[in-house]
């Protein structure tokens, strides 16, 4: 059993989108899916709009895709994918 390293990218609706609304319930999907939230960094892409990458760690033998696709279903996200997966521990 060992633990990975993850980032999503996650891409809002528009640049109006609450960015801090989207981090804290991401921070809450992870929580209650075995994921430890690591860090958020805005990325700016094009006029004004900005993505959030999230870094989190989150157990090998669980299902990756199930919290990328929670992550898409958050209100004011536009798309959800994965941009790095590596072992971290075990």
């Amino acid at each position: 059993m060992g633990i990975a390293a993850v980032q999503f990218k996650i891409m809002p609706e528009s640049p109006d989108t609450d960015l801090n609304a989207i981090t804290e319930k991401v921070k809450s999907i992870l929580e209650e899916n075995e994921g430890i939230f690591s860090n958020a960094e805005e990325e700016p892409i094009a006029f004004g709009l900005k993505a959030l990458v999230i870094s989190f760690a989150y157990p090998e033998e669980k299902e990756i895709d199930e919290i990328g696709n929670k992550f898409g279903e958050i209100e004011g996200v536009s798309s959800a994918e994965m941009a790095d997966y590596r072992r971290a521990l075990g």
